[in-house]
C-alpha cells in the first residue's frame, strides 16, 4: 500500500480504523466496530442513521476501491468499511433495544455471509462498488426482517 496520503486516508477508512487488521473474523470484528458511530448518531434518528450509513457507504465505495486496486487483490479481506455501511442500513430500522441492536447485528452477518440474491449479483459490481453494494444489500435484507419481526412484537 502507498504511502500518499491518499493510501493513507483510504486505508484508515476501508480498515475501519484498524478493525479489518483482526487476525480472526475480521468482518464481525468491523461490524461491531460500527456500534460506536451508530450510538453516536442514533440520537438522530432512523433518518439521521440512514443518513450516515448513505455517507459511509459513498466513503467506502471510494476507500474500497483505492485499497483493492493498490493491493491488487478484489476484495481484500482487511476492507470492512462495507460492513459498517451494511449494518448501519440494518440499524436503521432496529428498536434501540439490546434485543433490536443484537438482532439487526446478528440477522445483517447471517445476510453478508450467505449473500443471498440479490447480494451475489451486486458483489459483482466492479471495484469500490462491488465490495460494498452487497453488504449494503444485506443491510437491507437484515432490515426487512428485523422490521417484521418488530411488527410482530418479537423485538418488544
Amino acid at each position: 500500500m502507498s504511502s500518499s496520503l491518499e493510501g493513507r486516508v483510504a486505508r484508515a477508512l476501508a480498515t475501519w480504523f484498524g478493525c479489518g487488521l483482526s487476525p480472526v473474523a475480521p468482518g464481525t470484528v468491523g461490524t461491531i466496530g460500527a456500534l460506536p458511530l451508530w450510538f453516536l448518531v442514533r440520537g438522530a434518528g432512523s433518518l439521521g442513521v440512514l443518513a450516515t450509513a448513505v455517507v459511509v457507504t459513498f466513503a467506502g465505495i471510494w476507500s474500497a476501491g483505492v485499497v483493492a486496486r493498490k493491493s491488487g487483490l478484489k476484495d481484500p479481506q482487511t476492507v470492512v468499511i462495507d460492513a459498517i455501511a451494511g449494518v448501519l442500513v440494518a440499524l436503521t430500522v432496529a428498536p434501540q433495544t439490546t434485543r433490536g441492536v443484537a438482532c439487526a447485528v446478528l440477522l445483517f452477518r447471517l445476510f453478508d455471509i450467505t449473500k443471498p440474491f440479490p447480494a451475489r449479483r451486486a458483489e459483482k459490481l466492479p471495484d469500490g462498488w462491488g465490495i460494498v453494494l452487497d453488504d449494503v444489500v444485506a443491510g437491507i435484507q437484515a432490515a426487512i426482517v428485523v422490521s417484521v419481526l418488530d411488527t410482530l412484537g418479537v423485538l418488544s
